[in-house]
Order: structure tokens, then C-alpha cells, then sequence
């Protein structure tokens, strides 16, 4: 999900989605079983205000006016319960705007002096108390001020490339961002082993600075078995990569709730079972997409 600003930071946010299933054989070329392209246009208030996906879906349309926020997958699901059954790529996408959307504005941090503009901006909003949101906002945190606000110290690291020259179809083709950028990649990798199914899949959310580098604020990987048969998964592992504060990784290890779940129950289950001060937004993302595993598998060989 590439988020870009085409006409100057603190415009319209336009959002470009890209997703595929691609089954990869013993031997033989790898075969796309399903895809979705996904473009967007949110204002100022996250509203929805332009929706079109190739291949068209029925529905699609009455999700514009929709707030890019709260409530918006109750939204999906009621005006496109076919996706949503079928845990297709474009339903991927459209969960994906909640989360794009919310952590766009960490560009506007990262180019306050060029746009001076920007910072008088940030500096006049009212900060808001982010008290035990998640782990990385508990109570005491060096992510915030003596207010609650958030402190934007954050960590970050310069990633390597996504795509891996020896494997050229290993990911799907990735526009070139025009700076001030942002883009969401995951990938979920899943193969299988007997009765098992393996599971490796990542997550990773970065920015484009001024200097035209590429930077990450968010990053894990996770790792898992699940149930072939039942669909249920027997362990995860959390992996973080790259968070921003020192505080975020202490929800990692409570992924590992999760074992004992259904796959296709993960998108509701992540967020009663992970709350709070026990969850951080981003892991709890990537645990909700393996809701999608058992339809990977569905194209794998018995």
C-alpha cells in the first residue's frame, strides 16, 4: 500500500494497493491464483472520498463517504460480505486502510524542516493523552511526555530492498514512490508439511525522507504452525524487527495467546484477546492478515 501526497503534505492522502496470491511449484513457473488493485483518496478527516479496485467489486461504491478509521471493517463487511467470506487480496487491501491511514502522518514528522508549514502545524495540535493505548504507551514510557502525548523520538532503520534480485517473480511489481511517501508491505509465506501448515510472514511499514532514503518504523516477522485439517493454529512467534520506542517489543511474546485459534476467527479474535497495555497495533496487523492462511492453502497440493 503506497501512501503519496501528490499535491503537497496536508492534502488529499491517495492510497495505491497492490496484492496477489502467487503459488509457487516444485517446479515449473509460479502461478498468480488471485490478485486486486486498490486506489484511494482520503481527506484531511480520513474520509473516504474515491474507491476503485481492478476487478471491479460490487459494493465497493458505498464505502466512500466511510471514515478510514473506526468502524470501517464493520463497514466492509456488511456492504461486501463476499470478500470478506472469500478472504480474497482486495479484502486485505480494504482492511489496510484503517491501519494506512493512521500511520501516514509519521512523514509529516520527518519532514518538518523542509516544510516549515508542517511543523506550525503539529506544534498548534492539542497533544493527547496516549496512556496504556499498548505496550509501547504504558504507563511510565520514554515514548511519552509528562502529559501523555506522544514524544516523536522514534527509532528507526535504513531497510534493505524488499525484492531479492535472484527472485524475480518473489514479489509483485513496486512503484517507485515520489517523496513525501509511505508504504505498507507484507508478505505471507505458506507451504506445507504433512498435516501442517508453516507459516512465515512479515510486515513492514516505512518512510521516504527528504535525502530520497528509505526508512523503516515498523517491522515483524512471524512464525507459525497451524493445523492442516482443522485450521487451527498450534504456535506463533512474534519477531520484532524494527518498532519505534524501547517499550514496543514487550507485546511480542503475548502472541503466542493466540495458539489454540481458528485461522479464518484471527481478524475478530487479535483484537478482543490483545488489548491494550498486552497489544501493539502493528503486531496485532500482522496477526490479523494469517486470518487468510487456510485460502493460501487452499491452492497448495494434498
Amino acid at each position: 500500500m503506497l501512501m503519496s501526497w501528490p499535491d503537497g503534505l496536508g492534502t488529499d492522502l491517495h492510497l495505491k494497493g497492490r496484492a496477489r496470491d502467487l503459488l509457487t511449484p516444485r517446479s515449473g513457473a509460479a502461478v498468480v491464483v488471485n490478485h486486486a488493485d486498490l486506489y484511494a483518496v482520503t481527506g484531511r478527516a480520513r474520509d473516504i472520498q474515491r474507491l476503485a479496485a481492478d476487478p471491479p467489486a460490487e459494493g465497493l461504491e458505498r464505502l466512500v463517504g466511510r471514515h478510514a478509521g473506526g468502524g470501517l471493517r464493520s463497514a466492509i463487511a456488511e456492504e461486501l460480505p463476499g470478500e470478506v467470506a472469500g478472504g480474497t487480496p482486495l479484502l486485505l487491501l480494504l482492511d489496510d486502510l484503517a491501519g494506512a491511514t493512521l500511520i501516514s502522518g509519521f512523514v509529516f514528522v520527518r519532514w518538518m524542516d523542509q516544510i516549515p508549514e508542517m511543523r506550525e502545524r503539529l506544534t498548534k495540535v492539542p497533544g493527547r493523552s496516549m496512556v496504556d493505548i499498548c505496550a509501547g504507551f504504558r504507563a511510565g514510557s520514554s515514548a511519552l511526555a509528562s502529559d501523555g502525548s506522544i514524544v516523536h523520538r522514534q527509532n528507526t532503520a535504513r531497510p534493505g530492498p524488499l525484492g531479492d534480485p535472484a527472485d524475480p517473480v518473489g514479489w509483485h511489481a513496486l512503484d517507485d514512490p515520489a517523496p513525501p511517501a509511505m508504504r505498507r508491505a507484507r508478505r505471507i509465506d505458506v507451504w506445507g508439511d504433512g498435516g501442517v501448515l508453516e507459516i512465515d510472514a512479515m510486515f513492514r511499514d516505512s518512510s521516504w525522507d527528504p535525502d530520497g532514503g528509505e526508512i523503516v518504523v515498523h517491522e515483524y516477522q512471524i512464525l507459525g504452525q497451524a493445523d492442516r485439517a482443522s485450521g487451527v493454529l498450534r504456535s506463533v512467534t512474534a519477531v520484532p524487527r524494527v518498532l519505534p520506542y524501547a517499550e514496543c517489543p514487550g507485546a511480542a511474546p503475548n502472541a503466542s495467546w493466540l495458539a489454540g485459534t481458528e485461522l479464518r476467527a484471527l481478524r475478530i479474535d487479535v483484537l478482543e484477546r490483545l488489548r491494550a497495555t498486552d497489544c501493539c497495533t502493528h503486531l496485532n496487523d500482522g496477526l490479523r492478515s494469517l486470518a487468510e492462511v487456510p485460502v493460501l492453502a487452499e491452492s497448495l497440493p494434498d
